[in-house]
């Protein structure tokens, strides 16, 4: 079922229209995600949020936590790239509780929207993660004979101790804040991860600064969420996807 909604985006000067589409999973719970359209995209980018992963999209797109990814999530119309929040119906765990990001039913889930998105549009997918999130973009890209399907990942924030396989290919970007605090993500986590690629990969690190750090470390509104600086965040990224 479509529900046609408007969002209103931090950045944009109008209105942002967008629909809550629900992906289908085979005797499962379907899973929520809300998309902003452009007339001719060129990519769609999945957007994963960190922490519990969990959005709990409201019909008219809201959600009540504060991630830099659905902050932006309007901002990538200009880019002509179609932006997809992507929700989890159950708790995936944290940098604290652990988390199940790298079991089959999370990338199962993951797989669905990416094939979803992908039929829907004809065009490059790539999955974005930020914190957590980056979990699962780079278990999804380890996967080899499924992760074909995207066109590359952005990480941004990346938790420590991910490892990306040489068996993946594709561009990778990985994005972090010049003043990051969190313990759990630590600026040498996507440092690692782009100097683990071969010569024969595409792949950039971006650093970011400025901005504001408002609460704790680990939190969205920290220099750690972007907070502030998300419309750069999303520009390096955009010229990323586009480029490659």
């Amino acid at each position: 079922m479509k529900i046609i909604i408007c969002l209103i985006s931090l950045f944009m000067p109008a209105f942002v229209y967008g629909q809550l589409l629900e992906v289908p999973q085979t005797g499962e719970t379907p899973t929520k995600t809300f998309l902003i359209e452009t007339a001719k995209p060129k990519a769609v980018v999945l957007l994963f949020i960190g922490g519990d992963g969990v959005l709990d999209l409201k019909s008219d797109g809201s959600t009540t936590k504060q991630n830099p990814l659905n902050r932006s999530a309007g901002l990538w119309q200009q880019y002509g790239i179609n932006s997809v929040l992507v929700d989890s119906p159950y708790d995936l765990g944290d940098a604290r509780r652990g988390n199940v990001r790298g079991k089959s039913e999370h990338l199962a889930r993951v797989e669905s929207v990416v094939k979803y998105y992908r039929n829907k549009f004809n065009v490059p997918v790539w999955i974005f993660g930020h914190s957590m999130g980056t979990v699962t973009a780079v278990q999804f890209a380890n996967q080899n004979e499924k992760s074909g399907a995207v066109a590359g990942i952005i990480i941004a924030g990346t938790h420590i101790g991910e490892t990306l396989g040489n068996n993946f290919s594709k561009p990778v970007m990985a994005i972090h804040h010049k003043k990051e605090a969190c313990a759990a993500t630590p600026i040498s986590a996507s440092e690692s991860i782009i100097k683990g690629r071969s010569k024969e990969t595409k792949s950039e690190l971006v650093m970011i600064d400025g901005g504001e750090d408002v609460g704790l470390p680990c939190m969205g509104l920290a220099y750690h969420g972007f907070n502030k600086v998300e419309d750069q965040m999303v520009s390096a990224a955009a010229k990323f996807i586009l480029a490659n």
